[in-house]
């Protein structure tokens, strides 16, 4: 029977026929004070590895301290503080309340965000909008066939009456992926307008300093519709934004919302405006080119 050689008081060799039994009282400084001979008998014989035991022996003290210290409350002037729990948002809806005003898709319901994330237009100002649009264009019943860049499309309500009345495509610019999602792209959907449809999700900003990355050398549009949120624009540079566009032509047309206390310009670029109407707290302005004024 093989004896191992004693080489500190905690380690003690016990026989009991035949069998050898290590008992190793542990102590809390670091080390476990065996010799390199001494493990390599254990590992051998008994497959306990004394150095891998140790390991995980602290890994697990270091774990619970970092556990346990997470899991202590903040004090604060010696009375607990508990951080208060994170209000989930709650997930965003939509219902029905728009619908197509005139034109191919007439009466057709469409989507919009409930709350205030997306404001679109009233459906008030629109139909006053497209009215003056068409009689401007010297066809009261329907607008002038061309392509229509909506900014700040959001559900697409604008867009889709350009469609409905006679443009034959329209490009929408709308930074919200949810909202192009969930409802830009099933309003598009629903009317069947999807095919005529171009979707740039991005911001405006960004859309005029790229604008030939995403139209390409497509010249100018024939109408633009601004219906920002208010507060978050400003109009000034805005409206100088696209003024020194190459996407608006000496024939454009530029409907613009916006609100009350907004000092808006006489023209925009080469365009006059030819109408400035209020509607409660919402104001509305169209720039157009100058034979346009003896179109109304």
């Amino acid at each position: 029977m093989r004896m191992l050689k004693e080489t500190r008081s905690d380690s003690i060799p016990i026989c009991l026929d035949d069998i050898v039994v290590l008992v190793v009282y542990r102590q809390q400084q670091s080390g476990n004070g065996l010799a390199s001979e001494d493990k390599k008998i254990l590992l051998d014989k008994y497959g306990y590895d004394v150095d891998a035991d140790e390991y995980f022996s602290q890994s697990s003290s270091k774990s619970k301290r970092r556990k346990d210290s997470k899991e202590q409350p903040r004090r604060r002037g010696g009375k607990q503080v508990q951080d208060p729990p994170e209000d989930p948002k709650p997930p965003r809806t939509t219902h029905k309340l728009l619908q197509v005003l005139g034109g191919t898709a007439r009466r057709v319901k469409l989507l919009s965000p409930k709350g205030m994330d997306v404001r679109p237009m009233m459906e008030v100002v629109k139909g006053a909008a497209f009215d003056i649009l068409q009689a401007a264009g010297g066809c009261p019943a329907a607008l002038r066939p061309g392509h229509w860049l909506d900014l700040y499309s959001g559900t697409g309500s604008v867009g889709i009456e350009a469609l409905s009345r006679g443009c034959s495509e329209v490009h929408l610019v709308e930074m919200d992926p949810w909202v192009v999602s969930d409802v830009l792209r099933p309003n598009l959907e629903e009317t069947g307008f999807l095919d005529a449809s171009v979707i740039h999700t991005v911001r405006v900003e960004k859309f005029f300093e790229r604008a030939e990355q995403f139209v390409g050398n497509r010249g100018p549009f024939d109408y633009i519709s601004v219906t920002p949120p208010y507060t978050q624009v400003d109009y000034g540079v805005l409206m100088r934004q696209i003024s020194e566009s190459s996407l608006i032509g000496e024939n454009t047309f530029i409907v613009v919302e916006y609100a009350l206390k907004t000092d808006m310009l006489d023209s925009c670029g080469s365009l006059v405006k030819i109408t400035d109407r209020r509607f409660g707290r919402t104001l509305l302005a169209i720039y157009g080119p100058t034979w346009s004024q003896n179109k109304r």
